[in-house]
């Protein structure tokens, strides 16, 4: 497999040279250019055609969103991870960019032991690169028929909320879908992103901004019903308990993290299948790993339904993938297909139909 060519793009050298360092200890990566602002960073990335852009949030003159602009508007095939400060500031610019279509981000160490704050940044982008590695769909994932779907010992039983779950891509995947969800939705909707503290509370805000239904952060004993979207907050389980026909109870616990993610999309679906049994339907869309798969095969075996991101155009065709080829999707659509493959699905469960 060919190496992975990296351009590196921040203002501070010392930080430059921080990430040049943590690359360099990657198996099959190589640093192609090195740029400490947004101007010059475009040219190296017209120039050298990258795999992957490290583009710094905050730089003077032309800041990390303009740039990503910048690249998109000239049809650049590069795939960008910001690079963050955990500030407030850091974590709206940030949402802002992972919105408007950044593969991803990491955040900058702030440690003072800089051995410590090298191996920081290794370990996260290597999650990254690896993460970049999934994005290449093989024509196979793409073409031949999933697995029929099996499990499932119910028949529909109606819907009282949908858990969406998602990670790597996940924030573009959902400014595209949830402002497309109707405004007379009768369930709430729970969405699991993975991401850090604090920067839900800005994905929240903007998602907010952009849809007609309700989008909040989760909090410790939120109430949600109909037509409210609850995001799952960072380095917190999402754990539902219901009050009521289509009304929740949310709260949140510090339980281990599951498949190295809190908060964890089997977590959240497994509570969902405590609360309400077969009335479940869950999403999963873009995302590296295997959250979710146990979840899935868990409302599906109680008579819930399951909606699966196809891997045509999917970011990281991993989180979908495993529930697809698992056997646990009733249907497998693309991004732009899924509002209404889920207006679909609540009108079958309602009417206690099998989908054939």
């Amino acid at each position: 497999m060919s190496a992975i060519r990296i351009v590196v793009v921040d203002d501070s050298a010392l930080f430059r040279t921080l990430l040049r360092n943590a690359i360099t200890e990657l198996p099959g990566c190589e640093v192609v250019a090195s740029v400490a602002d947004g101007k010059s960073a475009i040219r190296k990335i017209e120039e050298l055609k990258p795999d992957l852009v490290t583009l710094d949030v905050e730089m003077p003159e032309m800041n990390g969103i303009a740039v990503l602009q910048e690249l998109q508007r000239r049809r650049s095939t590069s795939r960008v991870v910001m690079v963050s400060r955990f500030t407030a500031t850091g974590a709206q610019v940030t949402t802002d960019a992972l919105l408007q279509g950044a593969f991803d981000f990491i955040l900058k160490p702030s440690g003072k032991d800089a051995a410590a704050n090298k191996s920081e940044l290794r370990v996260a982008l290597a999650e990254k690169i690896a993460a970049l590695r999934d994005t290449r769909v093989s024509p196979v994932d793409a073409a031949v028929p999933p697995q029929a779907p099996t499990g499932r010992s119910e028949p529909p039983a109606g819907c009282e909320a949908i858990v969406i779950g998602c990670s790597t891509g996940g924030p573009d995947a959902l400014g595209q879908i949830l402002p497309q969800l109707k405004p007379d939705l009768e369930v709430p909707v729970f969405v699991v992103q993975h991401m850090p503290e604090s920067f839900t509370a800005s994905l929240a805000t903007r998602l907010n901004e952009a849809c007609e239904l309700e989008v909040a952060e989760a909090a410790d004993g939120l109430r949600a019903g109909p037509g409210q979207i609850v995001l799952a907050r960072g380095g917190r389980h999402l754990l539902l308990k219901r009050r009521g026909p289509n009304r929740f109870t949310v709260r949140l616990t510090d339980d281990p993290p599951e498949n190295s993610c809190r908060p964890s999309v089997d977590y959240a679906l497994r509570s969902a299948v405590d609360a309400m049994g077969a009335r479940v339907l869950a999403v999963v869309l873009t995302g590296m790993g295997r959250d979710g798969l146990e979840g899935c095969r868990l409302v599906r075996s109680r008579g819930g339904r399951v909606i699966a991101q196809h891997a045509d155009g999917c970011t990281v065709y991993g989180m979908p993938k495993v529930v697809i080829t698992s056997g646990q999707a009733d249907r497998i659509v693309k991004l732009h297909e899924i509002p209404r493959a889920i207006e679909m699905t609540l009108q079958e469960m309602s009417s206690g139909l099998e989908r054939d």
